[in-house]
């Protein structure tokens, strides 16, 4: 077998889950941890090696692809590129933004950014995000709602978007964005913790400006409008689950009983029914809720049965 069967990772973070991903993948509920880093090697933002996947045989997974590189991600690849999370959003989230790659590389060390897509597994049916400021923000008006606080200011310049299970939209970095309650979710994004928080007050935080200082943090904040046009071309359409815009950063697919995944690294996320991965050194049994890690050496497989699946990867 080369297809790795992951457990639950799931670090401490500072908001609320609601079960959801205790139900989806049958493991015991931990509502103060709502999400789980999926074959991660990706630690917290200054909280190493919270964040991190180990296998299943005890192996902390950045190791096991530092000690057989081509094994894992093949001849052409110098890490995995991607991030993938389960999140349970038991409350709504803070509004924040990422910062892209030009503004990690000057100010944070780092070749990556956090675009990042969600693909929503289940909603209830007021569920919403909050994606984008609905018009032009100047900087000392958004300098003055961070610095004073105002939620409600900071939220009511923004769209509020009605989200349901199957939706699957981008966030490019820069964006502000709020996850609604009552959604679970797969989110694939680029390898990073970077979150500049523009709300922080009533979650239990002293501030969430990256160590920058918010005069520095803030420039990274695209305080653009974004109208309805604009917004609908962040999102996925019945021929390929995220628009061309994240091809840049990662692959997201959508796979079905009887279709192929072509040799590469990628996680997998069972997102329904039961079936079967099929390859030359590779028989698994699938259910909902199943993770899977898959290396470059399992070379090409089959997925069989009434199984809905979601493979995210490096961009191709």
């Amino acid at each position: 077998m080369t297809v790795e069967v992951l457990p639950a990772n799931q670090p401490e973070t500072f908001y609320r889950g609601a079960g959801r991903i205790a139900e989806f993948r049958n493991v015991p509920a931990l509502p103060d941890r709502p999400e789980d880093w999926v074959g991660s090697v990706t630690s917290r933002f200054g909280l190493a090696p919270s964040g991190l996947s180990t296998l299943a045989d005890g192996r902390v997974l950045a190791e096991a692809i530092a000690a057989d590189p081509g094994w894992w991600l093949g001849p052409e690849r110098a890490d995995t590129g991607v991030l993938v999370k389960l999140l349970d959003a038991g409350q709504r989230l803070p509004l924040h933004v990422h910062p892209d790659r030009r503004f990690a590389t000057a100010h944070l060390a780092s070749p990556y950014g956090k675009t990042e897509a969600w693909v929503i597994v289940s909603a209830r049916p007021d569920a919403y995000v909050h994606l984008g400021f609905a018009r032009d923000v100047e900087a000392a008006e958004l300098a003055g709602w961070v610095d004073g606080q105002q939620t409600e200011a900071m939220l009511a310049a923004t769209n509020k978007i009605p989200v349901a299970a199957g939706d699957a939209i981008l966030c490019p970095a820069g964006l502000p964005h709020a996850i609604g309650d009552g959604i679970l979710l797969v989110e694939v994004q680029e390898p990073t913790d970077f979150s500049v928080l523009l709300e922080y007050e009533g979650f239990g935080l002293a501030d969430g400006h990256l160590g920058l200082g918010y005069d520095l943090a803030l420039q990274c904040v695209d305080r653009g409008a974004w109208t309805p046009s604009r917004l609908d071309e962040l999102r996925g359409t019945p021929a390929r689950l995220l628009p061309e815009a994240a091809d840049e950063f990662f692959a997201a697919r959508r796979l079905y009983g009887g279709d192929r995944l072509e040799r590469g690294c990628s996680v997998l996320v069972v997102v329904a029914g039961e079936g079967r991965l099929i390859g030359e050194k590779d028989y698994l049994s699938l259910r909902r809720g199943d993770t899977l890690l898959v290396p470059h050496a399992a070379g090409p497989l089959l997925l069989d049965g009434q199984v809905e699946v979601i493979r995210l990867s490096a961009p191709a």
